[in-house]
């Protein structure tokens, strides 16, 4: 009689820690690639402002992509970088594919929203509005997919940066409100796109 052994299925533990291990991976990767960016155009005399979102251009649609990774002076970089790590880490955990996915998401939806909403004459830079994005797709995830550590985590992210959503309201002068509101609704959308089905995996 032969026997066949089979090969055991990885931890849980180990998944998860592997997992999280990616994920600061990939948020130290991205804002490092912010902070080269940063350091780089500000000892140009930050050229690359002019790639920001210039609403209803039509030669500048394309900047809804390069929008987000330029920052108008190391403070409005710095304000970013602790909420982007944190909320950036949460949606990582989740795998590359996700990350990835989420993120192309809140860029291109908070992007074209800019574009078509803000007011004329206005040029538009910075990773707020994919900060927004983050939360939103956050909370919603927990919403949708009725998982206990989802909605753990939804509340979390709601107690620690309930402080931001005035952000999402006009009348704060240097602040697009229509680049935190869009990027929010990418993040709702995101979400809805990425639920899980019964069975555990992805709609997408």
């Amino acid at each position: 009689m032969s026997l066949r052994l089979e090969r055991p299925e990885s931890a849980p533990g180990r998944d998860r820690g592997a997992l999280a291990r990616q994920a600061v991976v990939v948020m130290a990767g991205f804002l490092a690639l912010l902070w080269v960016v940063q350091i780089a155009d500000g000892l140009s005399g930050y050229p690359l402002l002019r790639l920001g979102i210039v609403p209803r251009t039509v030669g500048k649609l394309e900047d809804v992509f390069t929008a987000p990774f330029i920052h108008v002076s190391y403070r409005h970089l710095i304000d970013n970088t602790p909420p982007l790590l944190v909320l950036g880490f949460l949606v990582a955990l989740r795998g590359l594919k996700q990350f990835f996915l989420v993120t192309g998401t809140v860029v291109l939806v908070g992007g074209l929203g800019v574009w078509l909403s803000a007011a004329s004459g206005s040029d538009t830079v910075g990773a707020s509005g994919v900060i927004f994005g983050y939360l939103g797709y956050l909370v919603a995830r927990g919403v949708i997919d009725r998982r206990a550590i989802d909605v753990a985590v939804a509340l979390l992210v709601g107690v620690l940066y309930w402080s931001i959503l005035p952000d999402l309201l006009p009348g704060n002068p240097g602040i697009s409100w229509q680049g935190h509101v869009f990027g929010l609704v990418g993040g709702l959308l995101a979400a809805w796109l990425l639920r899980a089905r019964r069975h555990g995996s992805p709609v997408l």
